[in-house]
């Protein structure tokens, strides 16, 4: 992809503060894009903000799932920056526990960033893209969305109902022109990943399978760096996938097998 790529063009990320989030931003900057990094977080996306200059990377700090601070965000990139063309949501959260000891606020909270977060920010992208007949817009979600996972009943479900929304709302929006894609990770070696790690290496049941948990392993030998899924967001919301929508990219090494 050429470095100018996605010059001019306004995107805003959501959960760009670290992991995946932030990989995305560099990766869309690095394209010519001008990114609005979000966080409920501040210190990750202002340090974005300080390394690539307000030209190329705005901050601002809000939490998803409130949908009037999404909204206030969306208008005042809109305002500053100009239309929005790209909308990324990355921002999710993990609670791992087994169904039976899960907490009401666990679950929660879980579905409140990563589904009704993803809806708030679809939402608010789509009035304005579907208005202009032009955006694009991608859900990082994850292949527990479509694989049973033990001790992770909330987060698969919260990411399953986020693909699926994604995918309605491309079919909504089809006649717009506006495009609405999944990119689905396996193990990515981000903090959330190493939360569930006793060391710094990943443990061997994710690399070659754990039969105690019904987990296969991951054929390709490794697990994803941030920018692997980075690649597929630029591939996904440049001119080169223009005639993609709907579609669920899993970037999982063949971890689940899928056809």
């Amino acid at each position: 992809m050429e470095q100018s790529a996605l010059a001019g063009r306004i995107a805003l990320v959501t959960g760009a503060g670290q992991g995946i989030g932030e990989a995305v931003t560099r990766a869309l900057v690095a394209q010519g894009a001008r990114v609005a990094a979000v966080d409920a977080t501040e210190d990750g996306v202002k340090a974005l903000e300080t390394e690539y200059g307000t030209e190329k990377v705005t901050h601002y700090t809000a939490d998803v799932s409130d949908s009037r601070a999404v909204e206030a965000v969306f208008e005042e990139v809109e305002r500053t920056a100009g239309p929005l063309d790209i909308l990324v949501n990355v921002a999710g959260v993990l609670r791992t526990s087994p169904v039976v000891e899960i907490t009401d606020e666990d679950w929660k909270r879980t579905f409140d960033v990563n589904s009704t977060g993803v809806f708030n920010t679809s939402r608010a992208a789509a009035r304005r893209m579907s208005e202009r007949r032009s955006g694009c817009i991608v859900t990082v979600g994850s292949n527990a969305a479509g694989v049973p996972r033990t001790s992770m009943a909330a987060y698969a479900a919260s990411k399953a109902a986020a693909t699926m929304f994604t995918k309605c709302l491309g079919l909504e929006l089809a006649r717009s022109g506006v495009r609405c894609n999944v990119v689905s990770p396996g193990s990515t070696d981000t903090a959330m990943q190493r939360s569930l790690w006793s060391g710094d290496e990943p443990p061997a049941g994710v690399i070659d399978g754990d039969p105690g948990s019904y987990r296969v392993g991951i054929p390709l030998g490794r697990i994803a760096e941030p920018s692997d899924i980075a690649d597929a967001v630029l591939f996904l919301v440049s001119d080169r996938a223009r005639h993609i929508t709907m579609h669920d990219l899993y970037v999982d090494g063949g971890a689940t097998l899928r056809a």
